[in-house]
């Protein structure tokens, strides 16, 4: 086993790891150099589900392939190509195709969780959950990968935007639990739009609402990270995801940084980012490590 305390030095290489017609998606691959196997990550990045790269969260992929840990930052298709669930579907068998790659990258195929910032810890989540989705699982599996599920071992939250109609309802201005700031609608309702498409979706999507309705599912470790308020991701939200994960038997640790703003890892140097990816390290080598 890795042993995190010990520094690596990095590899970092674009691989295509899907094709839809003559368009390849890529993975970026943050991979440490040493005697493994080492845990691996599929990372997700946010953009309310319609925009952002595999580059979004890039310092923060080093940091970790630098501690040990093989991090696979994804591309994903995003409206008007494909609404919910194609973005899903793509995820799916970029968990799969890591799986198989596990191996020759110095990892190892059990040892695969997910995490992802905003809408990406989202999706994180909802795969975590769901694993054998027939809507998720979609895609024919990779080469060689007729056997291979997208069960993850571990799921990292940072900043969840965890609940798509609460979000949506609240940047409407429809909700008496919190008040969202001006412009929000503007901001936000236009990409729930071009991406859930309908309220139905949001809400048969939402992680807290899954599991009050009482439907059976997957139950990783989670670790949830987050400031005390972020405006684009309503406190009430969050709290009723934990409540709900905790009452199905999910094990949830949780850091709530002090102060406002959704921007937790994007400068690795400040204080906030340093811990967060410590105890981010920590919970990996603990659960997949």
């Amino acid at each position: 086993m890795a042993t995190r305390t010990q520094t690596y030095d990095i590899d970092i290489a674009d691989v295509e790891y899907l094709r839809h017609g003559d368009t390849p998606f890529l993975a970026r691959l943050f991979r440490p150099q040493g005697n493994g196997p080492f845990p691996m990550m599929v990372e997700l990045h946010g953009g309310a589900w319609v925009r952002g790269t595999r580059m979004n969260g890039e310092a923060a992929n080093e940091a970790l392939a630098k501690n040990g840990i093989i991090v696979a930052a994804l591309d994903f298709r995003v409206p008007p190509e494909a609404p919910y669930p194609g973005s899903l579907a793509d995820i799916h068998y970029g968990i799969r195709w890591c799986k198989t790659q596990a191996a020759a990258w110095g990892g190892h195929p059990d040892r695969i969780g997910a995490m992802g910032t905003s809408s990406g810890a989202h999706q994180a989540m909802l795969l975590g959950m769901r694993p054998n989705d027939s809507r998720y699982a979609a895609l024919s599996p990779p080469k060689g990968a007729a056997e291979v599920d997208a069960a993850l071992g571990c799921v990292i939250l940072v900043s969840p935007v965890i609940d798509p109609l609460g979000r949506y309802q609240y940047a409407k201005g429809l909700r008496e639990d919190c008040t969202p700031p001006a412009g929000m609608f503007e901001r936000v309702v236009p990409m729930h739009d071009q991406y859930w498409q309908t309220e139905e979706a949001m809400a048969e999507a939402a992680p807290a609402r899954i599991l009050a309705s009482g439907e059976r599912t997957s139950l990783p470790p989670v670790l949830a990270l987050r400031r005390e308020y972020e405006e684009a991701h309503p406190r009430p939200d969050f709290d009723e995801f934990v409540r709900q994960y905790g009452k199905a038997g999910g094990q949830i640790d949780l850091t709530i940084f002090e102060g406002d703003g959704e921007r937790i890892l994007t400068d690795v140097s400040l204080p906030v980012a340093k811990q967060a990816l410590e105890e981010m390290s920590t919970f990996i080598q603990k659960h997949i490590g």
